[in-house]
């Protein structure tokens, strides 16, 4: 059996380790690792490859930055001809980003078997682009690999059939159970070195919902440096967040601020903070794995689980809801979640059997 992974930015590098992983066990399936470059430089890319333990790619795109529709026609032109040569039985996506509604167009055209990884998940918001790539993919795909019921429930009533839905786990927690260990260790390292505070805020701001708008940036920096004054803010910069930084004029040196990280040096950050203040998907579940309460500047979320059973409070872009948010966390109110079933660390080893028992 030949399987083509596509990976294309740095969420699908967690997702796509533990499913390469697990195939390996498969003697008769050859893989082919693709990485289109949506996502290209050190920090965003060749780091999470190392520390994931994932093989170079076997086919690289370089497909760079730019426009959605410039990214994904690019990915489209790139990939084609790799898919022609490679001939597999299945090309498997991962995730939302641009370079997988790609590849399952171009798959979808030339009539090669489409596996998605992480289907079913909807914010029912179509103005995110990402929320165009989930409803296309899994229209498109032949088999549909969930992390939850409510990504089940989504796919039945978009009328997709029954027998193309497997409901195998969230693959991210795989990766994070493997790896918590090593975070853990360098946590405690950290402590005996004091190099980081005892309790802090850990942040992450990309969307451009928060970041683009310099009065929504704007009220966002000024709570965080109002919180700064009880509790440490740390916060690893997306480039985009740096650079509307800059553009607006705004002053944030007061806060911890870093360049985004590996990882484990991330995932252990997160696991000792006091709290989490994201508009980033993956950090919703890892916290709700982790236990950390998580603070969510989106009016919605494509992972409702994390809300309904996880540690995750969606507070929408309102400074004065997320203030009430944190103060409740540092009062001790912060709110209990559970694990969802099947994130327990085997949702790779899960796919890999239905696709040999499939294909």
């Amino acid at each position: 059996m030949k399987v083509v992974h596509i990976v294309g930015a740095r969420p699908n590098f967690m997702k796509v380790a533990p499913v390469l992983n697990a195939l390996k066990v498969h003697r008769r399936v050859v893989q082919t690792l693709v990485h289109t470059g949506q996502h290209y430089d050190a920090n965003m890319s060749d780091v999470f490859f190392q520390q994931l333990s994932i093989p170079a790619p076997d086919v690289n795109l370089d497909v760079g930055s730019g426009t959605h529709a410039r990214q994904t026609a690019d990915v489209m032109i790139r990939f084609e001809p790799v898919v022609l040569k490679a001939k597999p039985d299945i090309v498997l996506v991962y995730g939302d980003v641009n370079s997988t509604v790609a590849a399952a167009l171009v798959c979808a055209k030339l009539g090669i078997r489409i596996g998605h990884v992480e289907a079913g998940l909807r914010s029912f918001d179509r103005t995110m682009p990402e929320e165009i790539n989930r409803l296309i993919t899994d229209q498109l795909a032949d088999m549909l690999f969930t992390p939850s019921e409510d990504a089940d429930l989504n796919l039945r009533n978009e009328g997709i059939a029954a027998e193309k839905v497997f409901l195998v786990g969230n693959v991210m927690i795989d990766s994070l159970v493997r790896l918590l260990p090593i975070a853990q260790r360098l946590n405690d390292n950290r402590r005996n070195h004091n190099r980081m505070p005892e309790r802090y805020v850990l942040v992450t701001l990309h969307r451009p919902s928060n970041v683009d708008d310099s009065a929504t940036l704007k009220g966002l920096l000024e709570l965080l440096l109002e919180v700064n004054c009880d509790l440490s803010v740390v916060f690893p910069v997306h480039p985009r967040t740096r650079q509307r930084i800059a553009e607006f004029g705004f002053n944030a040196d007061r806060l911890r601020l870093f360049d985004p990280l590996p990882y484990i040096e991330f995932l252990a950050l997160q696991a000792r903070s006091t709290m989490v203040i994201t508009d980033s998907g993956g950090i919703q579940e890892e916290t709700t794995y982790l236990g950390v309460p998580c603070l969510t500047v989106r009016d919605n979320t494509e992972r409702p689980i994390t809300v309904s059973k996880g540690t995750n409070v969606l507070v929408g872009r309102n400074p004065e809801r997320l203030r009430t948010e944190i103060c409740n966390v540092l009062a001790g109110k912060a709110k209990k979640g559970t694990v969802p079933p099947l994130w327990e660390g085997h949702a790779g080893e899960r796919i890999a059997n239905v696709l040999a028992g499939q294909l």
